[in-house]
């Protein structure tokens, strides 16, 4: 295995320590919020550096300053809950790699689409672990392809309460019940099996630093009658057309559990005022597409579609533009209700001509519209962003630096 990627990253996490100790919230404070200094979510964990979903990632995660980790989750054949991104392991794991397994290649159908591949629920948690994580984009470093093992949702709550007792300050964990519609047609449904896990964890209950999402809402109105831990809807869609407008093509229309009920709408009824308002009666938060927020349009088009305008010949992010904000952080503001929108990445390719290619950019446009909390595939980026972005708007915040930490600017 190549050894630059873990120097790289070293040095990544010895260098940001001190913009994560600027933000750091003290250990015992109350990270949900609508006031103070927005949270830093490891998205997957540090995955823009590690294969989503390991032990590694979140610890990686944690070293650059993230406030919470977030756990995807689905469930086993024996019903353990694992931190995968779907349950579909083919492209986060080396399954197809290993002999003994290939039998279990198959088609399963996934909130009505068809997928081939290997799907956690046909193992056991013991097969599960003979497993390793690979990294499923393919832009990014695979030199620790391999290396990590699965954890379970147990493990990466262990981890995350250890790290909190040798960081001294807060730590949380933001797990998403992944298909839930589809694993109760299992048998494996997902919810009480994460609220035990919580309780085993002393979690269960409004003080705990945890956040659960789902892009459905049945399964977040079922977990409302049963825990008080904080809720957060997400909010989806297929794509961004050229003009900034989003699309809706199926699946990512809207919440499954809408199709199999017949409700009709999608994703974007649930950002109106009144979906908002329908949204605060079950949950406590909005985890939008960040396009939701601030969308972006292609620079050029042609024939409806987008051109190379950065001259880099090739079609991406980078060629669109930044365009007004939208009012959907002030709405659910009113309402109560956190905003967490995802995904920031920092590879160029995927900023707006506007950013320059600096991430930093990105996130303060995002900050400036008040939002609570961002999802990050880096962690140091984002941290760093949030502590420019405090001593440049806040009054008072440096001061309160110079004094030995802030919990409230």
């Amino acid at each position: 295995m190549n050894d630059s990627p873990t120097r790289a990253l070293r040095w990544a996490a010895a260098a940001l320590a001190a913009c994560a100790a600027l933000i750091s919230l003290p250990a015992g404070a109350a990270l949900p919020q609508l006031a103070g200094p927005p949270l830093v979510i490891g998205h997957r964990g540090a995955a823009g550096h590690l294969p989503d979903h390991t032990l590694e990632g979140y610890a990686l995660a944690i070293e650059l300053g993230a406030d919470f980790v977030e756990p995807d989750l689905v469930s086993t054949k024996d019903g353990v809950l694992i931190a995968r991104h779907e349950p579909n392991l083919i492209a986060t794991t080396n399954v197809k790699d290993i002999a003994k397994f290939a039998s279990r290649k198959r088609v399963a159908l996934i909130d009505g689409v068809a997928e081939e591949g290997f799907f956690a629920s046909d193992f056991t948690l013991a097969e599960i672990k003979e497993l390793r994580a690979v990294q499923p984009m393919a832009q990014r470093d695979h030199g620790f392809d391999g290396a990590y093992k699965i954890p379970t949702l147990r493990e990466v709550i262990l981890l995350v309460k250890r790290k909190t007792l040798e960081k001294g300050r807060t730590i949380g964990i933001y797990p998403e019940t992944k298909h839930p519609t589809y694993h109760k047609s299992l048998g494996l449904p997902l919810e009480d099996k994460l609220l035990d896990e919580l309780t085993l964890a002393g979690w269960n209950d409004r003080a705990a630093p945890v956040f659960i999402q789902s892009f459905e809402t049945a399964n977040l109105r079922e977990l409302r009658a049963k825990t008080k831990v904080h809720l957060v809807q997400l909010v989806d869609a297929n794509d961004l057309n050229p003009d900034g407008t989003l699309d809706f093509t199926p699946p990512y229309d809207k919440p499954y559990d809408w199709v199999v009920s017949g409700r009709q709408g999608l994703f974007s009824d649930l950002l109106t005022p009144a979906g908002l308002a329908e949204v605060a009666t079950y949950a406590d938060g909005v985890g939008p597409w960040k396009y939701y927020l601030q969308s972006t349009a292609c620079k050029a088009i042609v024939a409806g579609a987008c051109q190379d305008a950065n001259g880099d010949g090739l079609v991406n992010e980078a060629d669109r533009t930044v365009l007004p904000a939208g009012t959907v952080v002030a709405d659910a503001h009113a309402r109560g209700l956190l905003v967490h929108p995802y995904t920031f990445r920092s590879e160029p390719s995927r900023l707006p001509l506007e950013d320059l290619a600096a991430p930093s950019n990105e996130y303060q446009r995002f900050f400036s519209l008040g939002v609570d909390g961002v999802f990050s595939d880096f962690a140091e980026d984002a941290v760093a962003s949030r502590s420019m972005f405090l001593l440049k708007r806040l009054p008072g915040y440096r001061a309160c630096l110079v004094k030995g930490g802030c919990r409230k600017p």
